[in-house]
């Protein structure tokens, strides 16, 4: 009697430890396909915004006139001064190998200073899509985990009621 006690313990130990090998092994094919299914559908939504990464950082792009050259002037209204005042609207910066135009932000605005002179007042270095962008990709994240835990703990159940049923 003891001895068909300790086959049968036995045997559900074997039968126990085959079922968290295959409860092991699709958990590591579901997390790695959510990981790819994840990423793809993030990336595939940045794509169809249109949203460039290089568009959501405002870098300030100012004048310096000791390494830029002025091609274009204009009047800009100053805050604090009653004329606008002529400054320059398009530069090449003699630093940046592409030779590309600068040209002034719009949504830069220029003050004259307690010292007299005039500064730059820039608004918000990152746009509010970057925020957006993040929150979606949380919840995508988020929503890959659940479906991943539920998915998992689904399968394990199904393994056991099998095992219940007829022996693996």
């Amino acid at each position: 009697m003891t001895d068909t006690r300790n086959e049968q313990d036995t045997d559900a130990g074997t039968a126990e430890a085959l079922r968290q090998k295959r409860v092991r092994r699709f958990s590591v094919l579901i997390t790695l396909a959510l990981i790819v299914l994840c990423n793809a559908i993030i990336l595939l939504s940045i794509w169809a915004s249109g949203i460039t990464l290089d568009s959501l950082f405002h870098a300030p792009d100012r004048f310096n006139p000791g390494r830029d050259e002025c091609v274009r002037h204009n009047w800009h209204k100053v805050s604090g001064v009653q004329q606008p005042v002529r400054l320059c609207y398009e530069w090449i910066n003699l630093s940046d190998p592409t030779g590309n135009t600068h040209t002034f932000q719009e949504d830069t605005d220029i003050v004259l200073g307690a010292d007299g002179k005039l500064h730059y007042e820039q608004g918000g270095w990152v746009d509010a899509r970057l925020f957006v962008l993040l929150a979606f990709a949380g919840t995508v994240l988020a929503l890959g985990m659940a479906l991943s835990k539920f998915l998992i703990a689904r399968y394990r159940l199904r393994l056991e009621a099998m095992s219940r049923t007829k022996p693996l």
